[in-house]
């Protein structure tokens, strides 16, 4: 195992993973509830193993094959980093943050209908906000796809299996730890504080790709 390429893998991932955007809200609503979180984490990591190894393997013939066109997405995906980082640094600053309603979760969860009877609605839910969001393929396929691919031959497969494991430990993390959160999350300047954080991480990765 190369660690090196491990934690550049797992590095990327975790800049571009810790972010609640549509999918995570979508985990960390259901964890608060406890509701098919074990189903949802499942098909959520299952989701992103697939989509990360047909990044980093798909990305890595093209980049043979077309060398100015890789490098050319590449900086697509930079800027993109650089965009990202940006508005969460501005969001960071920006008060009036939007703050998770738990008590609607609360409420939804004690009016709803048994578990059973809701297992196949949540499941095809986890599959939308996974497979029909377009941010997914950009995260999984163009920036971890082709950051991996610059990774010498042999080391491909380490820098794949750490953004694999971050990937694995965060949606455990998110989905069982929701409850847990939740009421750190009822405050805006806890939103400031994480989006902070993550546009720091986003823009020093960018700036430590250009290489």
């Amino acid at each position: 195992m190369n660690w090196l390429a491990f934690s550049h893998g797992a590095a990327l991932c975790a800049s571009l993973i810790v972010t609640i955007g549509a999918q995570n809200a979508f985990v960390l609503r259901q964890g608060i509830m406890r509701s098919h979180i074990g189903k949802i984490v499942l098909l959520c990591t299952l989701s992103d193993f697939l989509l990360i190894g047909a990044g980093v393997g798909g990305a890595s013939v093209l980049v043979e094959r077309y060398p100015t066109f890789i490098h050319a997405l590449l900086y697509v995906g930079l800027a993109y980093l650089a965009w990202f980082g940006i508005s969460a640094l501005m969001r960071a600053l920006r008060p009036g943050h939007a703050v998770l309603d738990t008590d609607a979760d609360a409420r939804a969860k004690s009016d709803a209908a048994p578990a059973a009877q809701r297992a196949l609605p949540i499941v095809l839910m986890t599959l939308a906000f996974t497979w029909l969001n377009p941010h997914v393929y950009l995260d999984t396929f163009l920036l971890i796809g082709t950051a991996g691919a610059r990774e010498a031959q042999g080391t491909r497969a380490a820098f794949a299996i750490g953004a694999m494991s971050v990937s694995a430990i965060w949606f455990v993390a998110l989905g069982y730890g929701a409850r847990a959160l939740a009421p750190l999350f009822r405050r805006a300047a806890a939103w400031r504080v994480l989006d902070g954080a993550i546009g720091s991480m986003v823009l020093l990765l960018a700036v430590a790709q250009l290489r």
